[in-house]
């Protein structure tokens, strides 16, 4: 592997089956903990990589005045869909925009939250570093960053062409066949996925990979200093347990000096 992916890449083509998928795995398990999160940060909250809005309505259904930002222009369209369907477009504001260089004024939000993974799509260390001055620039001062992610390397094991799930949605059939690539020297996982659709006597296949870089929580501790956070906590799960190597979740909260 020579070139170092942009995590950006295959989202667009992801976004017709993230929810299929999302409902059969993460389903809806980390909602409540970003609800509550949300609730109490007393003022409005900048949600990174908003995508199709899983986390988005359900944290503006509690009354949380929201922005979501997302790159993927399909994944909006299907955000933007929902929002209106839920008749929230005056607590919602959805836009496309690059993380790296947040489209805000300065000190704008009472919380940014980075869900599910979204800052481990910055393949390349300079958008991250980038991405988190981004964040202190429009987080007010005593502001609080909340970031989900995914456990380390160790954790995934690589394998090739492996069914991962198999349903209905409507009146196809889908199946996602799944290959799993590391790169360890970068610390990158790549998931290279095929999506079969059958309906009636018509198969379509979709194929598109995602790509991830992982640091453990001391390394990314230590970018959050560096970019004028102080760590306050570091959970193990969404009820607010304690952080350990194993855990399943890993949530850092930190406050802008």
């Amino acid at each position: 592997m020579n070139r170092i992916r942009d995590g950006a890449e295959g989202w667009d083509d992801y976004a017709a089956f993230y929810d299929w998928e999302n409902a059969q795995t993460v389903r809806r398990r980390d909602v409540a903990f970003w609800q509550r999160l949300a609730a109490a940060a007393g003022g409005e909250v900048l949600e990174l990589g908003c995508g199709t809005g899983r986390i988005s309505l359900p944290v503006a259904k509690h009354g949380v005045a929201l922005t979501g930002i997302d790159r993927s222009a399909p994944m909006l369209a299907r955000a933007r869909r929902r929002v209106a369907r839920a008749r929230l477009d005056g607590r919602v504001h959805l836009v496309r925009g690059d993380i790296r260089v947040l489209p805000f004024r300065a000190r704008r939000f009472a919380l940014v939250m980075a869900p599910y993974g979204i800052l481990q799509s910055l393949t390349r260390e300079r958008d991250l570093t980038e991405t988190l001055h981004s964040v202190a620039r429009v987080l007010r001062r005593g502001g609080l960053f909340g970031i989900d992610l995914v456990p380390d390397l160790p954790r995934w094991s690589e394998y090739e062409r492996r069914t991962s799930l198999a349903g209905k949605r409507g009146g196809t059939e889908l199946t996602l066949v799944e290959s799993v690539r590391q790169d360890r020297r970068r610390r990158l996982t790549i998931f290279d996925h095929e999506y079969i659709e059958r309906r009636g006597g018509e198969r379509r296949v979709h194929r598109f990979s995602l790509t991830f870089r992982t640091l453990s929580v001391p390394q990314m501790a230590g970018r959050l200093e560096a970019a004028g956070f102080a760590v306050q906590a570091v959970l193990g799960d969404y009820q607010g347990g304690p952080w350990d190597s194993r855990a399943d979740v890993w949530v850092i909260l930190a406050k802008k000096r």
